[in-house]
């Protein structure tokens, strides 16, 4: 079990004078006092703390934590609400009595209605236990995350009752632009500048269109994203938005949705839509370890027609549609193992076999979407290893898919092109600037957690 240190934030959004403050608390209740009459005065807000008197105070009060009397140095304990129990029930697996949890939800309802306190709640207290090994334990303190930047802080006052603080940490929403080098994969390299996962898989999707990411893609090759996301002081992400614009290798994409459109789209500076009609693969970073045409079968040993792609991934890569359509089968298909057919525009079908599971959804008569997750690689059927065999018929004839020609999306006009040049020259204006910032209190608060006066529960 972690030992209590009074001197750590455990969410990094107490402020230097809170922290000595509680640290003292602690060593008092250590039955160690540290000043009272200069501690009590700061306490009242008198006087101002220098930096050096406040080290001072929190450097004395971990000695004095670290043997308190009678009892164990306090350990940071974590709790987690479980089905069906309330969040009494769930202080009480600390060890504590049911006095010192039924304080402790009295102290916490001045803040939060703790009737409407959820499964899955995560806190954390620091507990001291008897050294004798009898008696019930002692709360210390909690902290609980209340907010994206906020969070709730119990500790003792001097008179050993249980204070309450909300204490919030300033964020900041900005734009974003970020740019870097490709090391790894697209997406990797996308991660280590900040984009969130649901940005790197919109990355994936909209230059999917253009590159084959496996091949085209390459070490070296710069890149540049620009997204919103919010940021506390201590640089820590707490929301991240849309991808507004992407580059790499000269291709250049600028989010946008159409006036009157519930989708939102990718097009390039002239206005031309990343959407094709054909994806170039259904997976993202994999390698060709078969093509169409004539070889010995890796089972039967036989030379026969491999009238598909494979391609090798690790079991459980996602598989998507490579085009609009319509699903007309998912279902077991002999030495195809788990396979799915889906049905597209211009007399098309795409397969796919060997998959470890379909997503969520699929199944015959499924509507589908371009870059739609469907399906996840496996090794069912008849096969050696984890992959995905890819297969292209036209009107009921296997054809190499390599042979599909990919048509460009369509082009914007009139008052949608109009629209458009205006967002571009906004994104290209916050480029220009190397991003923007806006200054923003969050107010959402955690699920399940009633704000009741939380304003007031703040004392200096």
């Amino acid at each position: 079990m972690a030992q209590f240190d009074p001197r750590r934030q455990p969410m990094r959004l107490a402020p230097h004078v809170f922290t000595a403050v509680a640290a003292v608390s602690v060593a008092l209740l250590a039955g160690r006092v540290y000043q009272p009459a200069v501690a009590a005065a700061e306490e009242a807000g008198l006087i101002q703390l220098t930096d050096e008197q406040v080290d001072s105070l929190e450097a004395q009060a971990f000695v004095a934590a670290g043997a308190p009397a009678g009892m164990t140095a306090p350990e940071a304990i974590p709790v987690e609400v479980r089905r069906g129990e309330t969040f009494e029930d769930a202080v009480l697996r600390t060890g504590v009595d049911e006095s010192e949890a039924r304080a402790l939800v009295q102290t916490i309802s001045n803040a939060f209605d703790v009737s409407r306190i959820e499964p899955g709640l995560r806190f954390e207290t620091a507990i001291a236990k008897p050294r004798a090994g009898r008696g019930s334990a002692r709360l210390i303190g909690m902290t609980m995350r209340t907010g994206p930047a906020s969070q709730l802080t119990v500790s003792r006052s001097f008179d050993g009752a249980l204070k309450v603080r909300s204490l919030d940490e300033k964020v900041t929403r900005e734009t974003l632009v970020a740019t870097g080098e490709v090391s790894g994969s697209l997406s990797a390299s996308a991660r280590r500048v900040g984009a969130s996962a649901a940005i790197t898989r919109r990355l994936s999707q909209i230059f999917a269109h253009k590159f084959d990411m496996d091949r085209d893609i390459r070490r070296g090759d710069d890149f540049t994203l620009v997204f919103d996301r919010a940021v506390t002081e201590n640089g820590r992400t707490i929301e991240t938005g849309e991808l507004l614009y992407a580059q790499i290798k000269g291709q250049v994409f600028y989010r946008f949705q159409v006036p009157g459109s519930r989708e939102v789209q990718y097009f390039d500076a002239t206005g031309k839509n990343t959407r094709s009609a054909f994806m170039r693969t259904p997976i993202v970073r994999a390698r060709i370890s078969s093509s169409f045409g004539m070889r010995r079968h890796p089972i039967s040993g036989y030379r026969r027609m491999h009238q598909g792609i494979d391609f090798a991934a690790p079991t459980g890569t996602p598989v998507v549609a490579p085009a609009d359509g319509v699903v007309v089968e998912a279902r077991r298909w002999g030495g195809y193992g788990n396979w799915l057919r889906i049905r597209h525009s211009n007399g098309l079908e795409s397969g796919y076999g060997h998959l470890s599971r379909y997503a969520s959804g699929i199944r015959a008569g499924q509507r589908v979407r371009q870059g739609q997750v469907v399906a996840y690689v496996g090794s069912t059927g008849a096969s050696t290893g984890p992959h995905l065999h890819y297969e292209i018929w036209r009107r009921g004839q296997r054809i190499n898919p390599s042979s599909i020609r990919v048509e460009e999306g369509t082009v914007l006009t009139g008052a949608d092109l109009a629209a458009f040049r205006a967002e571009k020259a906004r994104i290209d204006r916050i480029i220009a600037a190397g991003g923007e910032r806006r200054p923003e209190v969050l107010q959402a608060t955690v699920r399940g957690l009633r704000p009741v006066q939380a304003a007031e529960t703040a004392e200096s």
